[in-house]
């Protein structure tokens, strides 16, 4: 299942207002954002191929046997949410520290 381009724009526009809101919103940090929002796709590849070929998958050898090989999009996904989580650290946005506001909120 792919995940749609509204639910990426919802997501990136939430960490750019979380920005705005903690007074971070330069160019260095909407950059990271994008950088963040970029690993996001990438993560989401990743996660559709190893819904469509699984954790492992079967494979032929150089000489034609068959065999089970380990996904390596599992490894790489632990990288990429790796880095996610340290941008998000970089940011200072996490739970404890998301800046809560209401629609009818300045910002």
């Amino acid at each position: 299942m792919k995940v749609s381009k509204e639910r990426r724009r919802l997501i990136e526009e939430s960490l750019l207002e979380q920005l705005e809101m903690k007074g971070a919103d330069m160019d260095h940090f909407v950059d990271l954002v994008r950088d963040y929002m970029s690993l996001w796709d990438v993560k989401n590849d990743l996660l559709e191929d190893i819904k469509k070929r699984g954790v492992m998958y079967k494979d032929f050898s150089s000489v034609g046997i068959e065999m089970m090989k380990n996904n390596p999009s599992v490894r790489e996904l632990v990288g990429i949410n790796r880095q996610m989580l340290s941008i998000l650290k970089d940011l200072d946005i996490n739970t404890k520290t998301v800046a809560l506001f209401d629609d009818d909120d300045e910002m």
